[in-house]
C-alpha cells in the first residue's frame, strides 16, 4: 500500500484544458517523464489513488497537460482539479544525472544540517529563488520560519533523491538570515 511516506509530492492539478478530459499539471519535478511512469497518485479525500496516464505534453518548464485513462470529459477532469500529485519513491531512479537537474528539482526536499555534534532538521525547501546569480533555497522550518540557504555545492554534502533529503553544512551565521 502506498502512503505519504512512500511517495512525495511533485505538483498540483490546477485547471482543466479543453473538452477531452485534459488537466494542467503545475509540477516541481518531472520525474514521471524521466522514468516514463505509467501512473501517478492523486490525493483525493485524504487518500492516494493511482491514476494511469494516457498521454502528456509539456506546456512550459513547470506545466504539463495530462490525460488520464477513463477521464474523457471536462466535467470528469474538473473533479480532479486542486488534487496534489504524488510519485512513488521506489520508482525514483538512483542514478539521476545531476548535471541535467535544475535547482527547482529540490523543491520539497527536507534539508538537514550536519554539524559535528549531530544532524538537525532545518526544514523543507518550499521555493527556489533563481532570479539572480546567487541561487537561494527558501526553507520553511518546522516552527514556520523561513530560512534562506545559498544553493551552493560547497554547502551541500549529499543529495538523496529517493528520500528527497539534502544534507548540508551551512555556516550558522547564514542560518540567521531570513526571507
Amino acid at each position: 500500500m502506498f502512503s505519504p511516506t512512500s511517495t512525495y509530492k511533485i505538483g498540483t492539478l490546477t485547471r482543466t484544458h479543453g473538452v477531452r478530459g485534459e488537466v494542467a499539471f503545475q509540477f516541481t519535478d518531472d520525474v514521471w517523464d524521466r522514468v516514463e511512469a505509467d501512473y501517478l497518485f492523486l490525493q483525493i479525500d485524504g487518500l492516494l489513488v493511482p491514476f494511469f496516464l494516457e498521454e502528456w505534453r509539456f506546456r512550459s518548464d513547470s506545466v504539463a497537460l495530462l490525460k488520464f485513462c477513463d477521464i474523457d470529459t471536462a466535467d470528469a477532469a474538473q473533479q480532479l482539479v486542486g488534487s496534489d500529485i504524488y510519485f512513488p519513491k521506489e520508482l525514483t531512479p538512483d542514478d539521476l544525472n545531476e548535471e541535467d537537474l535544475t535547482w527547482k528539482h529540490f523543491t520539497g526536499f527536507e534539508v538537514w544540517q550536519a554539524p559535528e555534534a549531530g544532524t538537525t532538521l532545518l526544514g523543507t525547501v518550499t521555493e527556489v529563488l533563481d532570479q539572480t546569480a546567487n541561487v537561494l533555497l527558501v526553507v520553511t522550518a518546522p516552527d514556520g520560519r523561513e530560512l534562506l540557504i545559498p544553493a551552493h555545492e560547497d554547502f551541500i554534502l549529499e543529495a538523496d533523491h529517493r528520500d528527497r533529503r539534502l544534507l548540508v553544512n551551512v555556516p550558522p551565521d547564514l542560518l540567521t538570515l531570513n526571507s
